[in-house]
């Protein structure tokens, strides 16, 4: 027997029923309803069996259910943490960058960078509330770049409402800028990865809460990627593996090796940025179950 978007096929399913309280008055004097969320554990024999997300199961008479229907999975807790908050835990990866509060804002500038300068530690994370009338922040943002003779940047979340101001500003998109944070279950993402190649040798590094593991293959450098812990997440950057190198699992074995120690050192969730159009790094990084959270560009003044 089916009710409404309901019946057996829900079964194992989250969903939401909305069912008749036999014997109680609703405020309008007909019959008292309440509607329960979780997931179908069974359907038959005139009751339906659905697990709250306390844990507590709930029996409903079929004949009580008024309407119900699938629907989506609950996100994961690291799924529902704002952009902003997901953009802090990259303070470790450069703890030399000078970093200065602007409300929810944060200025960055790398003091003495060496090679060319990064966008994420030279930019303002604008991401949040940032305390002040948009305008005024815009022009705290311009006088501290200008005070460094830096270019002014910002970084802001895709779609919103941030970035439609500085645009509505005369800001612009710096090109290749774009990225996506992805993230999620280290330990997924351990059982994932395969063990380095036997013809291939990971060393590692660790300073305080940064990693740094190098693979040597045929007595030269394969690759190296960096990574840093922030309480219970691990962010990586700069996976690298030299061309001569690649397609003999090199990636894989340094990541192996971060992800163990960053698993040593307490933490759960892994995350990183990947630009937009980088396929090959993206299809990987989906393979070790990471999903997309928000994705970030940067924008430039106009001149």
């Amino acid at each position: 027997m089916t009710k409404s978007g309901l019946g057996p096929h829900v079964v194992g399913q989250r969903v939401v029923v909305r069912r008749v309280l036999p014997g109680e008055t609703g405020p309008t004097g007909g019959p008292a309803m309440t509607d329960v969320l979780g997931i179908c554990e069974s359907w038959g024999d005139g009751l339906a069996v659905v697990r709250r997300e306390d844990d507590s199961v709930v029996e409903i008479a079929i004949a009580d259910i008024v309407s119900g229907k699938p629907v989506p999975p609950r996100p994961s807790a690291r799924l529902r943490v704002s952009a902003r908050e997901a953009e802090s835990h990259a303070a470790p990866l450069w703890p030399s960058v000078v970093r200065a509060a602007l409300g929810d804002w944060e200025l960055r500038t790398e003091p003495y960078p060496v090679g060319r300068l990064l966008k994420r530690a030279n930019s303002c994370l604008a991401m949040g509330d940032p305390g002040l009338p948009f305008t005024d922040a815009v022009e705290r943002v311009l006088a501290f770049y200008d005070a460094l003779g830096r270019d002014p940047l910002a970084q802001v979340e895709v779609g919103s409402e941030v970035e439609q101001a500085f645009l509505d500003a005369g800001w612009t998109d710096v090109p290749g800028g774009e990225a996506d944070l992805m993230l999620g279950s280290l330990a997924r993402a351990r059982r994932a990865v395969a063990r380095p190649p036997a013809d291939g040798v990971v060393t590692v590094a660790v300073d305080g809460a940064r990693i740094e593991a190098t693979a040597t293959r045929a007595g030269e450098q394969a690759g190296v990627v960096h990574a840093a812990v922030d309480g219970d997440w691990l962010g990586v950057h700069g996976l690298a593996v030299e061309p001569g190198h690649r397609r003999h699992g090199v990636a894989t074995a340094l990541m192996d090796a971060v992800l163990e120690h960053g698993a040593e050192r307490g933490a759960t969730t892994l995350w990183l940025h990947v630009e937009t159009d980088n396929d090959p790094a993206r299809s990987f990084y989906e393979q070790l179950g990471l999903v997309t959270h928000h994705t970030c560009r940067y924008l430039s003044p106009a001149t």
